[in-house]
């Protein structure tokens, strides 16, 4: 049986188990049950939480360096780097101004949400905290330099501490090679370890989503269901949108008609469907690329490589999706500079994204928490994660040929 099978078991059943105990809840043996339900959930939300800083750091630092070392940001991969830039800038901005959009229809009841809220250990106290620490525009800005990044790191602060690990993985390019190379070794070993680690929280993900399913749903009821069907409708017309987006995009920068496109990418858009992917959608891009548009080798070989690996378009949108979900579902009200506190994060995290199912998930929970919302709220995301990806994944391949198309415009070679 499958990791997600054994998830989607897993919601159901803490679903199920969570309206039989609803009605006698208040009863001392349930009670009971429900607490160490939670202690349970929680420790499995804190075991990924506890990854996120290392992995985040050991990523950027080893990611930035290894692509200098390869010479890989030189020529094509100069121009692909700055139309990877140029894409999640127009996602960043609809995750800005679209996406809100979609949540104009949501309600939930403002007892539900007070319920959801006294259902996490962290409690009402981390809500107003984080609503009277919510900073103005000039400290938002004065706030991306950390002056110290080991503070950041503990304040789970994680924009900061991700323009702090791109600037050092920077300045380690112009490190003498024998200084440089234990220090990569070192954060290879932190990657590849923190990575082993995750996998084992990915393994037990069943019983977390079950320990926190169960109370969960006891004190919410089935609207906590309606809702999750709510928000992935709303990630799916987000991606679907965008996708439709980029068609016009790549006919107006790439130079090449939308149905010439559509078809050179649909292969590799069936692939992403089918395996949520983009490693594996690799060989039916590049033969799109070199079949039907003509591109140069010397932009197949090393742009879409290098896309599929790294470039999530979809991070923007994704996060936003999930942090205004996860608002409305606990009632917390997202100010304009949080929301784009999480998408500039999401922009800037998106080529260290772990190559690992619902990776993203574990690198946007210290944002929740840090305004305010519920990190426990994840395993729900995590519970349904499977239609999103895979609209996800379709949107970030057809980014991908998207970006070799408009580099292999500005190539003379093509």
């Amino acid at each position: 049986m499958s990791l997600t099978t054994k998830v989607l078991l897993a919601l159901c059943a803490g679903l199920v188990a969570g309206l039989l105990i609803q009605p006698l809840a208040a009863g001392a043996p349930f009670a009971q049950v429900l607490v160490a339900s939670e202690a349970v959930g929680t420790l499995w939300v804190n075991a990924i939480r506890m990854t996120v800083v290392p992995l985040v750091v050991s990523l950027l630092v080893t990611g930035v360096s290894t692509a200098a070392d390869a010479r890989i940001v030189r020529s094509v991969g100069v121009r692909a780097l700055v139309t990877f830039i140029g894409l999640l800038t127009l996602s960043l901005i609809v995750g800005l101004l679209y996406v809100p959009l979609l949540f104009t229809w949501l309600e939930i009841d403002p007892a539900t949400s007070e319920a959801l809220r006294a259902s996490a250990l962290q409690g009402a106290r981390e809500v107003g905290a984080a609503a009277q620490s919510i900073p103005t525009f000039s400290q938002f800005l004065v706030n991306l330099v950390p002056t110290n990044p080991v503070k950041a790191a503990a304040d789970g602060a994680m924009l900061p501490l991700v323009v702090f690990a791109i600037a050092f993985g920077l300045a380690l390019i112009k490190v003498d090679d024998e200084v440089r190379a234990p220090v990569l070794g070192f954060f290879r070993a932190v990657r590849d370890a923190t990575l082993v680690v995750v996998r084992w929280m990915i393994a037990i993900a069943p019983i977390g989503v079950f320990a926190l399913m169960l109370p969960l749903v006891s004190r919410a009821g089935l609207q906590t269901a309606g809702a999750l069907t709510y928000y992935v409708i709303a990630m799916a017309i987000a991606c679907a949108s965008f996708t439709l987006l980029l068609y016009p995009t790549v006919a107006l920068l790439g130079r090449v008609s939308m149905r010439e496109f559509a078809r050179a990418v649909f292969p590799a858009q069936a692939v992403a469907v089918s395996t949520r992917s983009s490693l594996a959608s690799l060989p039916a891009l590049v033969e799109g690329a070199e079949q039907r548009l003509q591109l140069p080798k010397s932009v197949s070989s090393v742009a879409l490589p290098l896309a599929v690996s790294t470039f999530k378009v979809t991070s923007p949108i994704v996060w936003t999706v999930a942090a205004l979900f996860l608002a409305r579902l606990y009632g917390v009200e997202l100010s304009t500079a949080a929301r784009l506190s999480i998408a500039l994060t999401a922009m800037l995290s998106s080529f260290s994204v772990p190559g690992i199912p619902h990776g993203w998930l574990l690198l946007i929970s210290p944002l929740l928490a840090a305004n305010g919302i519920p990190v426990e709220g994840i395993a729900l995301l995590f519970a349904v994660d499977v239609i999103p990806d895979m609209f996800a994944t379709t949107t970030n391949v057809t980014a991908d040929m998207v970006a070799a198309t408009i580099v292999a415009r500005d190539r003379d070679d093509r």
